[in-house]
């Protein structure tokens, strides 16, 4: 790991020259390439000079253990030693979480999808809320969101929904939240005063990187129709919304966000190439299968990865066994405690799979 290091020490000192040199900075696409490379490796090669900061001031204290006759300055020493030690264990154990390979979407605008499972009007109601519990969270980290398709009920429920969220990090915040999400709670309209269980699904995807999908027309079904919704002066009497099917693959994205039809047509092109960039990556994943069942599932009361108890205000995410008893503001958008407790336990499974 220390030789690995030392590359990146290596790599970062010629980083840093080149990224001021004026013919580097003319060729702008290649600068802001570089920029990013440097500024990925800065935490680790901070990270590392202060532990050979301390991996040396150990040493010579080592060696002062060796000579020191006077028992209060060896007891000092011991002292000092037994808290470098710990600080070095912290370092590397720091060290060895940035040197993790990084997920090359965790930057990139994400793509959310929600859709009512099994409760009905409760799930849609629900679904509903989680989209709002996302755009709070995303608010709070100063995103943008754009809306792709929302479809929903007289209630003010929402049957299934898409929309993307813009911003940097994005992915790398939402990418843990795709699976079954249950709700356990006492209804509006349920007059004994029940609790009832209801569930929602969620997927989602990392915007496609900008690289090249072919994509045929023979290939798409494309058609078009009027936007639905509750009702309203925002809902469009014309044909401006598409829908757009990739026959080999059976990928189908709606867009009814905006006005035009040609901007409908834009934003679900970008959709399904995101759509199609992850289902080719995933395909070629022998995995592929079990990734996705583990990600959308079936809407069924069983599978879930999180339950959100009303009347007990708790909020429980199975896969890592955390519990939050703050469910009005979990609701809220305060989820980033959630968040980076699953982070935190991926990189702890990631380190025990590369043996650490």
């Amino acid at each position: 790991m220390l030789e690995k290091l030392e590359k990146i020490v290596v790599r970062y000192n010629f980083l840093t020259e080149e990224i001021s040199k004026p013919e580097v900075i003319a060729d702008n696409n290649n600068w802001k390439k570089l920029v990013k490379e440097h500024s990925n490796l800065t935490p680790i090669v901070e990270c590392y000079s202060q532990y050979s900061k301390a991996k040396s001031e150990l040493d010579a204290n080592m060696e002062l253990l060796e000579i020191e006759t006077d028992k209060e300055m060896l007891s000092l020493l011991h002292e000092d030693v037994n808290l470098q030690k710990k600080a070095l264990e912290d370092l590397l154990a720091e060290l060895k979480v940035l040197l993790l390979p990084k997920d090359p979407n965790d930057d990139k605008n994400v793509i959310i999808e929600i859709r009512a499972g099994a409760g009905g009007e409760e799930a849609a109601l629900f679904a509903n809320e989680i989209r709002r519990m996302y755009y709070m969270f995303a608010e709070k980290n100063r995103w943008k969101i754009e809306e792709i398709d929302i479809d929903e009920n007289e209630l003010g429920g929402l049957k299934e929904g898409s929309f993307m969220v813009v911003g940097e990090g994005a992915y790398s915040k939402f990418k843990f939240e795709s699976g079954v999400h249950r709700v356990q709670r006492v209804p509006d309209t349920e007059s004994q005063g029940r609790i009832h269980t209801s569930t929602i699904t969620v997927a989602v995807l990392p915007e496609a990187p900008d690289v090249d999908i072919e994509i045929l027309d023979k290939d798409l079904k494309i058609d078009t129709y009027r936007s639905s919704g509750a009702g309203g002066q925002h809902v469009n009497k014309t044909e401006s919304a598409i829908r757009i099917t990739h026959l080999p693959t059976g990928i189908v994205v709606n867009c009814q966000d905006e006005r035009s039809q040609i901007k409908n047509r834009d934003k679900a092109m970008n959709i399904l190439k995101s759509k199609l960039y992850d289902y080719y990556q995933s395909q070629a994943d022998a995995e592929y299968a079990a990734t996705r069942k583990s990600q959308v599932g079936t809407g069924d009361r069983s599978e879930r990865i999180r339950t959100y108890n009303f009347p007990q205000g708790r909020v429980t995410d199975h896969r890592i066994g955390l519990t939050l008893y703050s469910i009005d503001n979990f609701m809220n958008g305060d989820i980033a405690e959630m968040v980076e407790a699953l982070r935190l336990a991926d990189q702890t499974a990631k380190l025990q799979d590369s043996g650490e």
